[in-house]
C-alpha cells in the first residue's frame, strides 16, 4: 500500500475535482486501502535500540487510528513473532527472544494495510555493548559457564518482621513460612504480605541483584506484572573509588542507610526498605560500585544493560532514583551527566561531583604530605607549623589531607594491589613492565586514551605502546597563594614550598618536575564526563545530603563545586537541593530516607506533567514548592528552610581554592599567565624571586579563565566501532534508531 500513501500525500497538495475522482477509484478498486492508510511505529521499551543486549527485547507497537482493528504480523528477519504479543487497543505489547548477536530487523504489518521497520543491535549478555574492549585479564564467579561470566540467575527471599526488634528484612522460606510477616501497603494502595524476593544474576562480566515485593507461587511476567508493583525503581551504589579484575558483589537492595545509620521504621528508616514496602523494584551493579570499578562508561553500560533485563522481566518504568554516598554519589552524578535519561532523580550523599576534578586534589594532598611532613625537605631556616599545613591544604588542620592521601590515593597506582591480579601478573616496570596495571586511569584507557610517544617512559618505549593517560597537573599551581597574601605563611616558606613541591610520573612516582596532564587523555576527560561538567544534568532532579567534614575526606564544600558548575552550565542550579545537617558527611540521620520520599513526588509530578515544555523545564517548574534546600537537626526534624548556618556545617577549601582556583574546581590544567612581582602582598627579596622565576619561568595559573582543554561532557558515547573495535576517546552515539514505514 505504499503507493496509495503516497497518492494520498498527492492530495493533500492538489484538492481538485480530478485528484478526488481518482482517489475514489483507487478506494473503490482496493477496499483494503481504507484500513490503513500509515504505518505503525515500533519502540524497544526496554531501551536504546542499537544498545539491546542478552538477546530479548521489550518491544511495543503503535497502531494508527485508521488500523487499529486489523491484525498484525511481527517478524524477527524471517521468523514470526506475533503470538508473542498481547494487544491493548492501539498497542502491542511483547518480548522478542532470541535475537542473534549484531543487527536485527523488526518488522510490523497490519493486514491489509502499511508496515514499519526498526533495526535493532544486540550485544552478548557478558557485554561490551559501549564501553568498548573489557579489560583483560578477568576473574569469573564460581559457578561462571563461559570466559564471560554468564551463570543462570538464583532467587532469594527476604521479609519484613512484624517484631521491630529483629532488624530489618530477614530470610525467608517459602516452604516454611515464618509466623511474624509484616503486612505493607504500597503507594497504589495494596495491601500485602512484605516479602521481598531478591534476583541474583549476571551480565558485563558482573553481578547484578533485583529485589521486589513478590507474592510467592503467583507469576509475573513483564506484560502481565504482580498488582504491588508501582513501576518504579531505586538504584543503590557502593562507596569508594577503586580497580578489580574480577567479578565483585553487587551493592546491597535490601538495605540503604549511609554510614549503616537508620532502621526500618520511623524517622531513620532504611530508604531500599522503604522503597520495596511502597512498590519499587530495588537494583544494584557490582560495577556501579565504584570501589570496583571507577570508570563512568562501565558503570553507565552496566546499569543499562540491568534495567533492560529489568524491565523485560518485570515491567516498564515510569521514573528511576539513584541513591548512594562518596563512591556512590560521584557514580550518579557523572552518570547521569555522561548518559542523561538513565536516572530521573538521585539523591548523593557525602557527595563527589566525578573522580578525575577529585583526582587533582588527592594529588596535591599526597604532594604536600610528602613536603610537609619530612622537614628535610624543607629549605635552610624554613619551619612549618602544623596550623600552617592546614591553611596552605585549605583546612584547619593537615587531617583532611591525611585521610584523604591515605583513603584515595593507591587508586592511581599502577604498582598497587587490585583484585583478581597475582603478584606475578601486576605491573612493575623493571621485572614486569608488561603487567597488568591497577590503576583507575589504566583500566579506564578507553576513555582516556594511550599516552602519546613523545612522553613515553622506558617501559612504554619497550612495550611499543603509550600505558593510559592521567588528567591531572599542577604546573603553575602557587600552592599556599591565599595564605601567603593573608600574612599566614611567610614569603620564605612560599617560596621553599612551591620551589620543592615537585610531581608525578606516569609510575606515579615522585619527580622534581610538575606533572603536566597528558594528552589526550585530559581532552577525553572532559568531554566523557569523567570531570563532570553539568551541562547535561539540567535533566535530573537532584537532593544532596550533606553535613559537615571533620577531616574524614568527604568535603562539604563539594555539594556546592556541583552548584557552581551547573549555574556556569545551565544557568541556574534550581533542579539541585542541598539538605544540610550537624552529623558528620551525611547531614541528618534521616536525610537517606526523607529525601527518597521528596524526589518520589518530584518526579511524579514531572511524570504527570503531558505538556511540551523540555524536560529541564519541567524538573524546575514541577519541583514542589517545599522542596528547597534545608537545614535539619539531626534526627529527621528540619530546623530551618535555607542552608545551615557556617557553625553548623562550614565549608573549607582545597589547596587548589587555595592557589586561586574557584569552587567549581574542575580547572584540572590551569591557563598560565606571566609572573608578576606586584601581584603579591608581601614583599619577596631578590633571590626569592629569581627563585620564583626558576620555579613559574611559563607563568602562573589564571583560574579566571577557562582551563586548558574543558569543555562540555558529549552525552551517550560509545567507545566500540560496529566489529568492537576500540574507539579511544569515544565518539556520539547519536540519536537512537527508530522505526520507518516499508
Amino acid at each position: 500500500m505504499r503507493a496509495g500513501r503516497r497518492y494520498a500525500a498527492g492530495v493533500g497538495g492538489n484538492p481538485g475535482s480530478v485528484g478526488l475522482a481518482l482517489a475514489a477509484a483507487v478506494v473503490a478498486l482496493s477496499p483494503a486501502a481504507a484500513v490503513a492508510a500509515s504505518p505503525p511505529t515500533i519502540k524497544v521499551v526496554s531501551g536504546r535500540a542499537d544498545l539491546v543486549s542478552g538477546g530479548d527485547a521489550l518491544v511495543r507497537i503503535l497502531l494508527p487510528a485508521d488500523a487499529r482493528e486489523g491484525k498484525v504480523e511481527v517478524r524477527v528477519g524471517r521468523r514470526d513473532v506475533s503470538k508473542r504479543f498481547d494487544r491493548s487497543g492501539a498497542e502491542l505489547d511483547g518480548l522478542v527472544k532470541g535475537m542473534r548477536t549484531g543487527r536485527n530487523v523488526i518488522t510490523a504489518r497490519v493486514r491489509g494495510g502499511e508496515g514499519a521497520r526498526l533495526v535493532l543491535t544486540n550485544h552478548p549478555n557478558g557485554g561490551p555493548v559501549f564501553s568498548g574492549p573489557q579489560p583483560q585479564p578477568w576473574k569469573c564467579q564460581a559457578g561462571a559457564v563461559n570466559k564471560k561470566c554468564d551463570q543462570p540467575p538464583r532467587f532469594s527471599y527476604r521479609y519484613q518482621s512484624t517484631n521491630p526488634l529483629n532488624g530489618s528484612l530477614r530470610r525467608y522460606d517459602p516452604k516454611s513460612p515464618p509466623a511474624d510477616v509484616a503486612m505493607t501497603t504500597t503507594d497504589g494502595g495494596q495491601r500485602l504480605p512484605f516479602i521481598v524476593r531478591v534476583e541474583t544474576g549476571y551480565q558485563d562480566r558482573d553481578e547484578y541483584k533485583i529485589a521486589a515485593l513478590f507474592q510467592p507461587g503467583t507469576p509475573w511476567t513483564a506484560l502481565r506484572p504482580q498488582p504491588q508493583f508501582n513501576h518504579k525503581l531505586l538504584i543503590t551504589h557502593g562507596a569508594s573509588c577503586n580497580v578489580d579484575y574480577e567479578t565483585g558483589s553487587a551493592p546491597s537492595v535490601t538495605s540503604f542507610s549511609p554510614l549503616g545509620i537508620g532502621g526500618s521504621a520511623g524517622p531513620l528508616a532504611d530508604s531500599a526498605v522503604h522503597a520495596l514496602g511502597k512498590g519499587y523494584s530495588v537494583m544494584s551493579t557490582a560495577l556501579d560500585n565504584s570501589g570496583h570499578n571507577c570508570n563512568v562508561a562501565t558503570q553507565a553500560e552496566s546499569l543499562v544493560m540491568a534495567k533492560e533485563h529489568l524491565i523485560e522481566s518485570y515491567g516498564d518504568l515510569r521514573y528511576t532514583i539513584g541513591t548512594g554516598c562518596s563512591g556512590g554519589s560521584l557514580a550518579q552524578q557523572w552518570i547521569a551527566n555522561a548518559y542523561p535519561g538513565i536516572y530521573q532523580g538521585i539523591l548523593p550523599t557525602c557527595s563527589f561531583p566525578d573522580t578525575w576534578s577529585s583526582a587533582t586534589q588527592v594529588m596535591d594532598y599526597h604532594l604536600l604530605r610528602a613536603y610537609f611532613e619530612n622537614p628535610a625537605k624543607w629549605g635552610a631556616g624554613v619551619l612549618w607549623s602544623p596550623t600552617q599545613f592546614g591553611v596552605v591544604e585549605g583546612n584547619l588542620l593537615p587531617v583532611n589531607a591525611i585521610v584523604s592521601d591515605i583513603g584515595f590515593f593507591n587508586a592511581i597506582v599502577p604498582t598497587h594491589q587490585c583484585g583478581g591480579i597475582s603478584d606475578q601478573e601486576r605491573y612493575h616496570p623493571g621485572s614486569n613492565p608488561g603487567g597488568v596495571r591497577c590503576s583507575i586511569a589504566d583500566a579506564a584507557i578507553n576513555v582516556f586514551g594511550p599516552r602519546e610517544p613523545k612522553v613515553w617512559n622506558a617501559s612504554e618505549k619497550k612495550l611499543g605502546r603509550g600505558f593510559a593517560g592521567v588528567p591531572v597537573d599542577n604546573v603553575g599551581v602557587q600552592y599556599g597563594l591565599g595564605a601567603l597574601q593573608a600574612g599566614q605563611i611567610t614569603p620564605a616558606q612560599f617560596v621553599d614550598l612551591n620551589a620543592r613541591i615537585g610531581g608525578l610520573d606516569i609510575d606515579i612516582n615522585p619527580q622534581q618536575k610538575r606533572i603536566s596532564a597528558d594528552q589526550p587523555a585530559l581532552e577525553n576527560a572532559y568531554r566523557s564526563g569523567s570531570i563532570n561538567e553539568t551541562n547535561n544534568l539540567g535533566d535530573t532532579a537532584i537532593i544532596d545530603c550533606r553535613g559537615p567534614d571533620p577531616g574524614a575526606a568527604h568535603d562539604s564544600y563539594r555539594a556546592f563545586a556541583i552548584r557552581s558548575r551547573l549555574d556556569r552550565e545551565n544557568g541556574t542550579h534550581a533542579n539541585q537541593a542541598i539538605w544540610e545537617g550537624p552529623v558528620p558527611i551525611i547531614g541528618d540521620a534521616a536525610c537517606a530516607d526523607q529525601s527518597f520520599v521528596a524526589m518520589d513526588r518530584w518526579l511524579a509530578a514531572i511524570a504527570n506533567d503531558k505538556g511540551g515544555a523540555s524536560l529541564a523545564h519541567k524538573v524546575i517548574a514541577d519541583k514542589p514548592a517545599d522542596i528547597g534546600d534545608r537545614c535539619y537537626l539531626g534526627v529527621g526534624n528540619k530546623l530551618t528552610d535555607g542552608l545551615c548556618s557556617s557553625a553548623i556545617v562550614p565549608v573549607y577549601g582545597t589547596a587548589r581554592t587555595v592557589a586561586g582556583d574557584g569552587i567549581a574546581t574542575d580547572a584540572n590544567k590551569c591557563r598560565l599567565t606571566p609572573l608578576k612581582r606586584g601581584a603579591y602582598a608581601q614583599p619577596f627579596t631578590d633571590g626569592q624571586w629569581t627563585q620564583l622565576q626558576g620555579v613559574f619561568g611559563d607563568g602562573v595559573c589564571d583560574f579566571t579563565r577557562k582551563a586548558v582543554d574543558q569543555g562540555p561532557t558529549l552525552p551517550w558515547l560509545t567507545y566500540q566501532d560496529t566489529k568492537g573495535h576500540v574507539i579511544y576517546g569515544g565518539r556520539r552515539l547519536g540519536s537512537p534508531p527508530r522505526s520507518k514505514g516499508l
